[in-house]
């Protein structure tokens, strides 16, 4: 059998043959036209680094948003999250050299040699790094690996709140084990070796929802009780069925210098639970939280309080959040997800900096959203807050309106409008 060359395929890509393994990852017919010079593009990039191949194959790997739950993870609470149609995808083939080569879009070529796995301090804060601890990871859970060429190209843009590196991880993790181990690694075990990449290679301390999410896909539901095995459901979620579409808005507020405004909240957290008696918050008694607040606010002072009674009431609103979307009750679930967003704000405080009260972008675009939006949608802060990105559930009817003011605001291509992606990280083609 003859095999095509690359540009026989690409062809073929851009003239729609390859469409129904597309939608099964992209779903509607107009969004996997979208696709078509992307995959194409990528096919070009491998053809130029690498040459002809007969065994390529694409992969995929999504980017993910959290819908519920917020700052609950890190002290083993819940969170209710999507992988969406942003992602990342590879064109990959094995080698015979040893070498693992990662040619990401817009960024110099990664190189590992599979005799050299050990955590390398110099490539801390680079993708490099996590390419490395990828192979580490399969290779110490003593799962197969091998030389493979790939070329990269994303969309998941990087620090949008929407995890790029999550889906850089979990991209890798897939062809990993669809080159070298037939699909039979799992995707929380998958997750779990990207986790363990960000953690000890890349050099971040970063908790296991964004990388659960996307190896897993679809709307989720994950219980960080126990955080090596985290409970995770699926949540079947159609927006579109209920005429809405999910916005995140890029404020453009500056994470830098913020480091310690985020480590705060688990700080803050994990001390209330300490004078409970307990690690995390998620094993502290409430009742005796509520029985000792006075002595609480008094020991650790109100806003270390206030972000607990946040935890408490974030977690429990998860559950409700679940029930609503299982139960079709699509007005009670966006009700709970403004109230996310008002203990966020009210509670939790992370919606700007207090050493920086003159710079509030998130609150901005949460005052006009709920102008637009009162008594139709949704939003709240998403992520890890006080600078960035917040979301809004949007009726379809006032989607281009709420687009155009979000982005006189905040600049062109500030809002972005996203679908849940039914799939994690996957053989495309």
């Amino acid at each position: 059998m003859i095999m095509p060359s690359i540009q026989e395929v690409k062809q073929r890509i851009l003239n729609g043959d390859f469409d129904p393994a597309l939608r099964r990852v992209y779903i509607t017919q107009a969004a996997t036209e979208q696709q078509r010079p992307r995959y194409a593009r990528v096919l070009d990039s491998f053809l130029e680094l690498y040459g002809e191949r007969e065994d390529l194959h694409f992969y995929s790997a999504p980017g993910r948003t959290e819908i519920g739950g917020n700052h609950t993870d890190h002290n083993h609470g819940k969170v209710l999250a999507a992988s969406i149609n942003l992602d990342a995808v590879a064109a990959a083939a094995p080698n015979t050299d040893a070498i693992a080569r990662v040619k990401s879009e817009g960024y110099q070529m990664d190189v590992v040699n599979l005799n050299e796995l050990g955590v390398v301090p110099s490539e801390r804060g680079h993708s490099v790094a996590l390419l490395r601890g990828m192979l580490a990871g399969f290779k110490n859970r003593d799962y197969q690996i091998g030389g493979f060429d790939a070329a990269t190209v994303s969309d998941v843009l990087a620090g949008s709140g929407l995890s790029s590196s999550a889906a850089f991880e979990v991209l890798l993790g897939t062809v990993l084990n669809q080159l070298f181990n037939g699909g039979k690694v799992s995707a929380v075990e998958l997750a779990q070796i990207a986790q363990q990449a960000e953690n000890e290679y890349f050099g971040k301390p970063c908790g296991l929802l964004d990388q659960t999410t996307s190896a897993v896909g679809s709307c989720v539901t994950i219980d960080f009780r126990n955080p090596k095995a985290p409970v995770i459901e699926q949540v079947t979620f159609d927006l579109s069925a209920y005429g809405y579409s999910l916005c995140i808005v890029d404020t453009g507020g500056n994470h830098a210098d913020l480091t310690h405004e985020y480590a705060a909240i688990p700080q803050e957290m994990k001390a209330v639970a300490a004078k409970l008696g307990a690690a995390v918050l998620r094993d502290a008694d409430r009742s005796r939280f509520e029985e000792t607040l006075p002595l609480l606010r008094e020991a650790l002072g109100d806003r270390a309080v206030l972000r607990a009674i946040h935890f408490f009431a974030e977690n429990d609103r998860v559950d409700r959040e679940v029930a609503a979307i299982r139960e079709g009750r699509f007005r009670d679930f966006l009700e709970e997800v403004i109230e996310s967003g008002h203990s966020s704000y009210m509670y939790n405080q992370n919606i700007y900096a207090s050493a920086l009260p003159n710079e509030q972008p998130v609150s901005i675009g949460l005052a006009v959203s709920e102008a637009l939006l009162r008594g139709r949608g949704a939003w709240r802060v998403h992520g890890g807050g006080f600078a960035g990105t917040m979301q809004a559930f949007v009726p379809d009817d006032l989607l281009e309106i709420y687009r155009k003011r979000m982005e006189s605001i905040f600049g062109q291509r500030a809002c972005y409008v996203l679908s849940i992606r039914p799939l994690g990280g996957v053989l495309v083609l």
